[in-house]
């Protein structure tokens, strides 16, 4: 007795494009992931309402040296208070609140930064501070 053979088709899944669609969803996954940091803090900005920059009424710079210039004119360490606050109150009658600029160096100390910025405070003017 000759038995016949059942030749049963096996179902196959075509997994060649599997891999292609797993790296494109690796991808994905990484990206929005790194987009999305929950580490954040979230902080209220204030919006301006113009967009206009500070005019530079008075400008101190600090260089590498730790001389201090007002404008052009080279200003003794020790006579930078009695100078700067002279220079506010003499701007002060040409503008209502007089800007001071601080522009300075990045080896420059950050204490003598703060000591023009207090000045400038005191004497209400608005100080806006570049370290380059």
């Amino acid at each position: 007795m000759k038995f016949r053979k059942k030749h049963k088709h096996e179902s196959e899944v075509f997994t060649d494009s599997l891999n292609d669609i797993l790296f494109i969803l690796l991808m994905f996954f990484l990206i929005t992931t790194t987009m999305a940091n929950p580490n954040v803090v979230k902080v209220g900005l204030p919006k301006g309402t113009k967009d206009t920059k500070a005019k530079q009424n008075i400008v101190v710079s600090i260089d590498k040296e730790q001389n201090f210039y007002i404008g052009q004119r080279l200003v003794d360490k020790n006579g930078i208070d009695s100078f700067l606050t002279a220079e506010i109150r003499r701007m002060k009658a040409v503008v209502d609140t007089p800007t001071v600029v601080i522009n300075a160096d990045t080896t420059s100390f950050y204490g003598e930064v703060f000591r023009i910025m207090r000045i400038a405070k005191r004497d209400t003017a608005r100080v806006v501070a570049n370290v380059k």
